[in-house]
């Protein structure tokens, strides 16, 4: 029997081998804690920015933040406020997506930042949820001091990234419209915007897009069926009420600190519906629009409530939820209007033959809505 008989040079550059292998693997893990390390600790140095939390998500750490921002830009001596926003931290060699969805914090996945495969800086629109002072100044709340929020935090980020990192910013609907006038005051900030159906009126006074697009969408038949069906909800108001404030304090709504009475709350609810089935529904929808002429009061409220009826109240008005919207719609990004024509005295409370749409809730002039008592009256920006 013979046996292979190993050189004691192969034998040793094996074995010198095997130990670089398994020693490679702790001496990377290493290194790239410490470079995280490194990264977190720049990120606890920048001025006016705190971490709040760290966690982990998919292998990689999602910072929890605020920076501390002027309550005005242009007179920083009024105060301050603490802005959240967190970063998903990949890589300082990787792309930044900088998201807002324009409301509250939301550190969700985008879909460029799975594409490139990219870090995450997300951001919470200044005055929603807690990010803002005790005192609100809602005369602040425009386009021009959302875009200095944000300028300056891509002004504290950027430089702890690689200068040959791409940064692009995204959001959808009123977060892509915030990115556009983002892009708009500091063009340098990002390399590129996605604003997904960012709807930006060119002129905030001609609402005849939107117009256009009442008049023409589905079928003539299904647009007279909504629209028999919106003033069926406002002509049978008296039984249909009741059902609308059972079901408001079966779910603990309340209307008393915005809208004031439930009559008030069900007839913007009601304004809101045609918008509503549009937005949320298709032409597939309209045979499930009923009768208004035959149907009755319960199968009429049942189908509403499932098609565009939504409830405007105290939790999500006023300062609350996506309540400072309004702000927005009324001051610097403008409402956006919306068809049908009603007869005079069918609505009680906005006194309007046509409707705008400003922020979550429906009312009848530019002046009414700033007159609804949603949050107040804001001045022009």
């Amino acid at each position: 029997m013979h046996t292979r008989t190993i050189p004691t040079l192969l034998l040793s550059a094996a074995l010198t081998a095997g130990v670089l292998a398994t020693t490679a693997a702790p001496a990377a893990a290493d290194t790239a804690a410490t470079a995280e390390a490194s990264f977190a600790d720049q990120l606890r140095a920048i001025p006016g920015v705190t971490v709040t939390d760290v966690t982990d998500k998919d292998g990689y750490p999602l910072y929890s933040l605020t920076i501390t921002q002027p309550i005005d830009h242009s007179k920083p001596e009024l105060g301050t406020f603490g802005q959240r926003f967190s970063l998903w931290h990949k890589s300082v060699t990787k792309p930044v997506v900088f998201y807002t969805g324009g409301y509250g914090l939301s550190s969700a996945t985008r879909e460029p930042t799975t594409i490139l495969d990219a870090n995450q800086l997300s951001v919470e629109h200044r005055f929603f949820g807690p990010s803002r002072p005790a005192d609100v100044d809602w005369s602040k709340m425009t386009v021009w001091q959302e875009a200095s929020d944000e300028h300056a935090i891509v002004e504290a980020i950027r430089p702890l990234y690689d200068k040959s990192s791409k940064w692009l910013s995204t959001g959808g609907s009123k977060g892509g419209m915030t990115q556009t006038y983002h892009r708009r005051y500091y063009p340098e900030d990002v390399d590129a915007v996605i604003a997904y159906v960012a709807p930006n009126d060119a002129n905030n006074h001609d609402d005849k897009g939107y117009e256009r697009f009442f008049e023409t969408v589905g079928t003539k038949e299904c647009r007279d069926a909504l629209n028999a069906v919106q003033r069926a909800m406002l002509e049978r108001r008296d039984t249909l009420l009741p059902k609308f404030e059972v079901m408001a304090k079966e779910k603990g709504y309340t209307f008393t600190n915005t809208l004031g009475t439930t009559d008030r709350a069900y007839e913007f609810a009601v304004l809101d519906q045609v918008w509503n089935f549009w937005q949320s529904g298709t032409a597939a929808d309209c045979p499930t629009v009923p009768d208004a002429e035959t149907v009755s009061d319960d199968d009429l409220y049942t189908w509403s409530l499932g098609h565009g009826l939504s409830v405007y109240e105290d939790s999500s008005l006023g300062a609350n939820g996506s309540g400072p919207y309004s702000w927005v719609a009324s001051g610097g990004a403008g409402p956006t209007g919306s068809a049908p024509r009603l007869p005079r005295g069918v609505p009680r409370h906005c006194g309007c033959r046509y409707i705008i749409r400003a922020g979550q809730a429906a009312v009848g002039t530019r002046g009414e809505f700033r007159r609804a008592g949603l949050v107040g009256v804001p001045p022009d920006v």
